[in-house]
């Protein structure tokens, strides 16, 4: 299998790394939207770091990073979902996913799925341990970890495929 995909480095001087992130922020209101007409569809598909895992991957970690923290503002601005209280932990685990994917892509120059099954576990492994950190709650920052393994698995099998080929330029 090819693992070969043109990958970028946008830089914050040009137009092009705000376009992106602003249409991977858009995938970003718009999925969780989807998610959450299922119950329990948001804890189950952690849909709202999709986009910004491919977009760090894919475009480098600064339009990773705006991806990262406009998508939980926004949402949460449009829609109260996430909910303020979360907002921190969320913002957080998005960050850490940005520059871990950001990183893998810049230091590999490829895309596979261990590759990007390892970003989803350093993510979500550090971002709990962060949430833990600032909730006080164990049980709430193994969350994602306990629901969440249908999405850290769509992001993963569903990241490799958007990425490789489905964003060709």
């Amino acid at each position: 299998m090819d693992n070969s995909v043109k990958l970028y480095a946008l830089p914050y001087r040009h137009a092009a790394t705000y376009l992106a992130a602003a249409l991977f922020v858009a995938g970003n209101v718009v999925l969780p939207q989807l998610c959450h007409l299922m119950p329990q569809g948001g804890v189950t598909w952690l849909p709202i770091y999709f986009f910004t895992l491919v977009g760090a991957y894919k475009y480098g970690w600064k339009v990773g990073l705006l991806t990262a923290v406009a998508s939980p503002l926004v949402n949460s601005w449009l829609f109260g979902m996430p909910a303020p209280a979360v907002l921190p932990a969320i913002l957080l685990k998005s960050v850490v996913l940005a520059l871990c994917a950001g990183f893998a892509a810049r230091r590999f120059r490829r895309v596979t799925l261990p590759l990007l099954a390892a970003v989803v576990a350093v993510y979500q492994l550090a971002g709990s341990l962060g949430e833990w950190a600032l909730s006080g709650s164990l049980q709430a920052a193994l969350q994602d970890l306990r629901t969440g393994y249908p999405g850290m698995a769509f992001q993963v099998i569903g990241g490799y495929f958007f990425i490789k080929y489905l964003v060709r330029k």
